[in-house]
């Protein structure tokens, strides 16, 4: 399933190699931190499915509004997941936690939960190597987004920075 959802992901952005080199590196960052944290299977799916498909707004964004700011891609987000997702028959609940995850996704202070936590973390890392943030930006990130002792590990390590205190 998670193998197929990224092949349809891929598809879906219709050659935009941004959106699919962004998509992926935000599953893979997730997949690794949820990995460190020993989360169970199912909340890895869940954190897999929602990394996938935690920008599918973005072309629909530029269309309608010639921009996919994070509030807009919010708004737009929840029937786009719901119609990806549906080859998949997945529990109800799962399905509404990934809606939910992925229409708040540009909003961290409603992240409650681990699963919901790993994707920004995972969207944080993805884009501070997009925009090269400098390494001060990267600090004051980490210490005021990041929860997770993997989602810390994983960007101390990208970015060689040596913990907390720096």
């Amino acid at each position: 399933m998670v193998n197929d959802a990224k092949i349809r992901m891929m598809a879906f952005y219709g050659g935009n190699l941004h959106d699919i080199d962004h998509f992926i590196r935000v599953n893979y960052y997730a997949d690794l931190i949820a990995r460190i944290e020993k989360l169970d299977a199912g909340t890895c799916l869940t954190v897999a499915l929602s990394s996938i498909v935690h920008d599918i707004s973005c072309p629909l964004c530029r269309k309608k509004y010639g921009k996919a700011e994070g509030k807009l891609q919010e708004k737009e987000s929840d029937a786009l997941v719901r119609e990806f997702l549906k080859p998949y028959d997945l529990l109800d609940s799962v399905l509404e936690r990934i809606c939910y995850i992925v229409s708040h996704h540009h909003s961290p202070e409603r992240a409650d939960g681990i699963d919901f936590q790993i994707i920004i973390e995972a969207d944080a890392i993805a884009n501070a190597e997009e925009a090269d943030y400098s390494k001060e930006r990267i600090i004051s990130m980490r210490n005021s987004v990041f929860r997770t002792e993997g989602g810390i590990r994983v960007l101390d390590s990208i970015f060689c920075l040596g913990g907390r205190d720096e």
